[in-house]
């Protein structure tokens, strides 16, 4: 008994670790690419309208992945083919925006890279849930997301040394290396989960084969899987914390509006690697010792504390006093991104059974993602009509009242509906 809850032990950091190293290795990939996309769109004749589009489109499909692979994560004992089968997808799409010559081939390319990362998102938050106790949900997330934007910080860096001597299209060829390293540690290296009742209730990594059949739980299985989840319900405090986030969401539109508002007042194109860079290097600094925190102390305040610091940034970038102000508001934006990202999926995997996790998370990101999509199309035709600083001034103002609502959810109570 000891040795197998040894080698649970053992399985849990090597899931967590495998996770990280594919996180970074991901986004090392990703951000080489997608920091530089506004900059070779405009070579090809696109400009805000078709990014836009394209934005758009593609969170658009990546909401409707998440929620369907939320579902699934319930009702599926092995997960991690879907993780990597994501993971695969993505990178082998990647290096074909070399070959484009036009905004609706990028588009394509974007599509499938986020149709991938939505069905192995919620999957993989599943899994990183069921392989640490439930105390340790918020650093296991916090990690994770630190890995992540570390990988934030290596592409832009990567794209910057790249642009200048291979152009452009060379920066896309060469995302194929940390993408196929990615796909290799995801598939050797993360280790599967399964649930179980009993004194594990929570959800855990366990031993396989013999070390499993010497342990008292039996294995749960699927039909009776698929019975508990369909029995589970969604408490009131979940709705009314999804209810909040979507409302700030309505006010969170893509990041690339942000470098779009820095080239406006004379921040070159070429250097929107190095905005992502000091963005992420905040954002890996932070995400670790918040989901830290946020396991010791109240999560809503930590990410309401977020919001606020968005609200900062956003009228900052509104008034667009310098381009200095730009620059340190850039590096505050990934203060935001780590008190919310890793605490807010950790307050959702805690406020509901562990049977409908992936459901929760599913109709989480589906719905923020939806919401987001809106503000992208609302802060263009805001931005077309009235000039930059009005959507700026109007997403400041809807992350103050959803951190109002955030602190009052406190109150909810949490019994199901």
């Amino acid at each position: 008994m000891a040795d197998a809850a040894s080698g649970a032990r053992q399985g849990n950091s090597r899931n967590i670790s495998a996770f990280g190293a594919t996180s970074f290795l991901n986004d090392t990939a990703s951000e080489m690419a997608y920091w530089v996309l506004p900059a070779f769109l405009a070579s090809i004749g696109a400009g805000p309208a078709q990014l836009g589009i394209i934005e758009g489109i593609a969170e658009s499909v990546a909401s409707f992945a998440k929620l369907f692979s939320g579902y699934l994560a319930d009702r599926l004992r092995r997960r991690k083919p879907v993780v990597v089968s994501g993971y695969f997808v993505a990178n082998a799409v990647k290096p074909l925006l070399a070959l484009t010559t036009s905004w609706w081939q990028v588009l394509g390319i974007r599509f499938a890279d986020r149709f991938a990362k939505g069905i192995r998102g919620t999957a993989r938050d599943v899994m990183v849930a069921e392989s640490v106790d439930k105390s340790r949900i918020g650093s296991a997330y916090g990690l994770i997301q630190a890995m992540d934007s570390a990988g934030a910080i290596a592409g832009p860096l990567a794209a910057l040394w790249l642009l200048s001597r291979y152009g452009l299209r060379g920066i896309f060829w060469a995302a194929a290396v940390p993408g196929f390293l990615c796909v290799m540690v995801a598939l050797l290296g993360i280790r599967e989960t399964e649930r179980r009742p009993g004194k594990h209730g929570a959800g855990s990594l366990l031993p396989h084969g013999d070390d499993a059949d010497r342990l008292d739980t039996p294995a749960l299985e699927v039909g009776d899987e698929n019975a508990n989840a369909r029995g589970q319900h969604l408490p009131r405090v979940y709705y009314f914390v999804l209810a909040a986030v979507t409302l700030f969401s309505l006010g969170n539109s893509s990041d690339m509006f942000l470098v779009l508002r820095a080239q406006s007042i004379g921040i070159p194109a070429t250097y929107a690697p190095l905005l992502g860079l000091v963005f992420n290097i905040m954002y890996t600094l932070f995400s670790w010792p918040a989901g830290r925190f946020s396991d010791r102390f109240s999560r809503r305040m930590i990410a309401a504390a977020g919001y606020l610091v968005f609200a900062t940034v956003y009228v900052v970038f509104a008034l667009a006093p310098s381009k200095l102000a730009i620059w340190i508001t850039m590096a505050s934006y990934g203060l935001f991104y780590a008190l919310t990202n890793p605490v807010l999926k950790a307050l959702v995997v805690e406020k509901v059974a562990p049977e409908v996790r992936g459901r929760a998370l599913g109709v989480y990101f589906f719905v923020t993602s939806v919401a987001t999509l809106l503000a992208s199309v609302i802060t263009g035709e805001l931005w077309k009509q009235f000039g930059a600083p009005v959507p700026f001034f109007l997403s400041a103002g809807i992350a103050v009242v959803s951190a109002g609502l955030l602190l009052i959810s406190k109150v909810v109570p949490s019994d199901a509906v």
